[in-house]
């Protein structure tokens, strides 16, 4: 085995951190879950504008701990969002060498050998993620998406490259002062970072593997942020134009009790979130 390789392999049996960007049960753009941040119970902890973000409960879940899903309209100066996952602890998992990282795809086809080369038993939890990983990087593109899986940094550049052209640039979520302060509130200043791009969620895996996509009719916007102790950031968030291809039962259209295709949704992305714009 490549020593490169040895060296991000989990002890054998040990459980992979979940520190990636995507929930490790997501199954796509088209999940039920695609996107959805924390629900919980505790009903003190909703945000302020709830009407925005969808009310109290909507059939078992309960937006109470980060802002879920809202309307564009909302991205106003003084608008409240708790923002938890903004806040989370960065996964410092580093891309392997181009060579190495094309050497087993990430496929449904090679998931028995990946395991193996892990060294995870397939009734694991660190199995669950990777097999998760795998299935999003070999689902099928959605209506107007085009997607790749990059594990090297040659193939997250060139694939950025060959969707938007040489002339990008890349955009991250940025905080001033680390804080523990999820609440936040919108600044002035929101500001559109273009109409085409490419956006890179860090999946759950032993070594960094992004899932990126480009999505017809989104608008990305990059929204300064002041919380409560007065910590600056700046948050990079996502408007979905058309979603008349998303599932009747996202949660999203629970959450704002409208229906496929009607208006914009938008979401915040998360912490290890990447996304390449036209420069």
């Amino acid at each position: 085995m490549p020593k490169s390789l040895q060296a991000v392999l989990p002890i054998p049996g040990e459980s992979i951190s979940f520190k990636g960007d995507a929930d490790p049960f997501n199954k796509g753009v088209n999940d039920l879950e695609f996107g959805a941040y924390s629900y919980g119970d505790d009903s003190d902890n909703i945000p302020a504008n709830r009407k925005a973000l969808g009310g109290k409960s909507i059939n078992d879940y309960t937006a109470t701990k980060e802002t879920i899903y809202f309307f564009e309209d909302t991205l106003l100066p003084g608008t409240k969002v708790y923002l938890h996952r903004l806040l989370q602890e960065s996964d410092t998992t580093k891309f392997l060498p181009q060579q190495i990282a094309e050497s087993t795809p990430l496929t449904n086809d090679e998931l028995s050998e990946i395991l193996k080369k892990f060294s995870l038993k397939p009734e694991s939890k660190g199995a669950s993620y990777v097999r998760n990983t795998v299935k999003n990087c070999d689902r099928p593109e959605m209506r107007g998406e085009t997607k790749y899986c990059a594990a090297s940094l040659e193939t997250f550049v060139d694939s950025g490259v060959s969707i938007l052209g040489k002339n990008i640039k890349l955009l991250s979520n940025e905080i001033g002062d680390e804080t523990k302060n999820p609440s936040f509130k919108i600044g002035n200043g929101v500001r559109t970072v273009g109409g085409k791009e490419v956006i890179c969620h860090k999946m759950t895996y032993p070594h960094a593997v992004y899932l990126c996509h480009s999505v017809e009719g989104t608008e990305v916007y990059q929204v300064p942020l002041v919380s409560g102790d007065g910590t600056k950031a700046k948050a990079m968030v996502v408007c979905h134009k058309d979603t008349s291809a998303w599932s009747h039962n996202h949660i999203a259209f629970k959450i704002l009790k409208v229906k496929p295709g009607t208006v914009p949704i938008c979401h915040f992305l998360g912490r290890d979130t990447l996304v390449w714009v036209s420069n």
